[in-house]
């Protein structure tokens, strides 16, 4: 799952279906890339984790204020931090009829972008990806864990990874040196990474 698609959401929001649908006889392998690692990570805490066999995650969103965060995730994202602060507010007194607002727009380049993506969040869409715990999330993952951050990442810490990750799973962290945000999902160079780890996790 790339992070901005609210295609990917609506396909996502009923995990048992999605995971089930042939039968589940095969390996089933979770995958997201930036916002799309997030809600595979917050699957992984969920009560349908047992119908995953490993996870993929590409440069995953953990949360706003994880370390592997870089300052507005590099130029990436313009989040309205006020409303945000204001919703969040509402929404704990139990008031949700404004989380349809707007809180954060991508500058996702306009060469990558193919017309699915979803540029800007609204408080419900952005908190429905977003892991609530990251660590407690992470710390329910009993599969094989595969995380790949490009060096170069223009929106997160790459060095971050793997200390932000490691303490609550056990994980392979590989960083790919020279590779983007977005060339993480489209480079060549993650290919062979994956390859390598899918033949040992089926060996």
């Amino acid at each position: 799952m790339r992070g901005t698609g609210w295609k990917n959401w609506k396909r996502f929001k009923n995990g048992e279906t999605l995971v089930q649908k042939d039968g589940h006889e095969k390996t089933v392998i979770l995958g997201g890339h930036s916002s799309g690692g997030g809600l595979a990570v917050r699957f992984s805490g969920s009560k349908y984790r047992h119908l995953v066999d490993a996870y993929l995650l590409l440069s995953p969103f953990l949360k706003y204020n994880a370390p592997t965060m870089r300052t507005n995730s590099g130029g990436w994202a313009n989040p309205y931090t006020g409303r945000i602060i204001g919703l969040t507010l509402l929404n704990n007194v139990g008031i949700r009829g404004l989380n349809h607002l707007p809180v954060i727009d991508f500058n996702m380049p306009k060469e990558v972008r193919d017309g699915s993506e979803t540029l800007t969040y609204s408080y419900r869409l952005n908190t429905s990806y977003a892991p609530s715990n990251y660590k407690k999330d992470l710390a329910k993952i009993f599969q094989p864990l595969l995380v790949v951050v490009g060096q170069a990442d223009e929106a997160f810490l790459p060095d971050r990874f793997e200390p932000a990750i490691t303490p609550f799973a056990k994980a392979q962290v590989t960083l790919l040196k020279d590779v983007t945000h977005m060339g993480v999902v489209v480079g060549p160079e993650v290919r062979p990474v994956i390859e390598d780890w899918l033949q040992r996790i089926s060996g």
